[in-house]
């Protein structure tokens, strides 16, 4: 959709906007007319428009602090953090606030994509389970980073997440986290059903905390390494309409914490195509003391070991855990279930192998030049 919308910064500046390309459940983000890739996102009708554009302010001035350094030292860019908050209206709109920040689309895809199986053939052509792997990971360790300098994310979903064809995660929607500055609350705000940790869901709104936080990065992990099946799917077992992941979360129906309590599909992925060290994790976050960000990042950097990997010698795009003795993407299509990982290529040497996948997903060091 083409627009014809200007926006303007604190100090003057003005930016065209060009193009709407995305939205969401409180803005809509605009393509800016400008040889870098910057987008701005505009935030249509906030509750509290004065402490909306307070915590804007205030993202934007953090970002040059030291503590935010680890955070933004990456290179593709992991953060689109806000870098000049901006004002913007059209003939016979009121304005709108919002901010300046990178353009992840051009570095990363939607994360969605590659939990997608025909979307992640399209899109990642080249992709493996070890490319999930590497994913699961890089996802990891930036909530980990996050955690450490005080930032809960709140509502963390598969919408406000991006990754590249190396399996490196970046995120976005940086407005709605939940921080400290000096001795002001800007509290987390927002939740999405099937992303949402059992306390908040039986008590809505109450305030994000990184156990829930971890949650929710429990949940991603599994759809990344499950071929984006949610770990609370399935209709009930003991008999029962389905009514959505968040009522089984609530009831605790999940797969891996009791087979018995859904029931699923033949095609969807068995249980044991995760690592134990993995499942232990999975169960520990479902049913018991969540492991943190940090934890889960130590445990798949050690499940990304080439050494803990096996390669299927009929698809080399068949990658699994070293822990299973044969190939369960080949059991899954013997099953009559798609090929989550099909050979295309004519050429199989050209494909992405699972070594070549896991290249370290901890982000590089460059640090990110001042764009705004």
């Amino acid at each position: 959709m083409t627009v014809a919308l200007t926006a303007v910064s604190d100090s003057g500046r003005t930016w065209h906007l060009t193009q709407q390309v995305g939205s969401g459940s409180e803005g809509v983000v605009y393509r800016v007319d400008d040889e870098r890739p910057l987008v701005v996102k505009l935030v249509l009708d906030p509750p509290d428009p004065a402490a909306y554009r307070r915590r804007v302010v205030r993202l934007v001035r953090r970002r040059r602090l030291p503590r935010a350094v680890r955070v933004l030292s990456a290179t593709p860019a992991r953060v689109a953090w806000p870098m000049a908050p901006v004002r913007a209206g059209g003939p016979g709109d009121h304005g709108m606030d919002g901010y300046l920040m990178t353009d992840m689309r051009h570095t990363h895809q939607p994360f969605t994509r590659l939990l997608t199986p025909r979307a992640a053939r399209t899109f990642f052509p080249g992709a493996t389970w070890a490319t999930a792997l590497a994913a699961s990971l890089s996802l990891a360790r930036l909530l980990a980073d996050l955690h450490t300098e005080g930032y809960v994310v709140g509502d963390l979903k598969p919408d406000n997440l991006w990754v590249d064809a190396r399996g490196r995660a970046g995120i976005a929607d940086v407005d709605s986290w939940q921080f400290t500055d000096g001795e002001e609350l800007f509290p987390g705000r927002m939740s999405s059903p099937g992303h949402t940790a059992p306390e908040r869901i039986a008590a809505p709104g109450t305030a994000p905390d990184r156990a829930s936080d971890d949650f929710v990065l429990a949940v991603l992990v599994h759809q990344l390494l499950m071929c984006g099946l949610h770990p609370f799917a399935g209709h009930p077992g003991a008999g029962g309409d389905y009514l959505s992941y968040d009522d089984n979360v609530l009831h605790g129906r999940c797969r891996l914490l009791d087979r018995a309590s859904v029931v699923l599909p033949r095609s969807a992925p068995p249980v044991d195509l995760l690592p134990r060290r993995l499942a232990v994790l999975f169960r520990a976050a479902f049913g018991g003391v969540r492991p943190a960000a940090s934890v889960w990042a130590e445990a798949l950097a050690a499940e990304s070991d080439p050494a803990r990997l096996r390669t299927c010698r009929k698809n080399v795009l068949h990658v699994h855990t070293a822990e299973r003795p044969w190939c369960p993407w080949c059991d899954l299509a013997e099953r009559g279930a798609d090929d989550r990982w099909p050979l295309t290529a004519s050429d199989p040497s050209s494909r992405t192998d699972g070594a070549r996948n896991l290249v370290d997903a901890s982000e590089g060091k460059d640090t990110e030049e001042d764009t705004a």
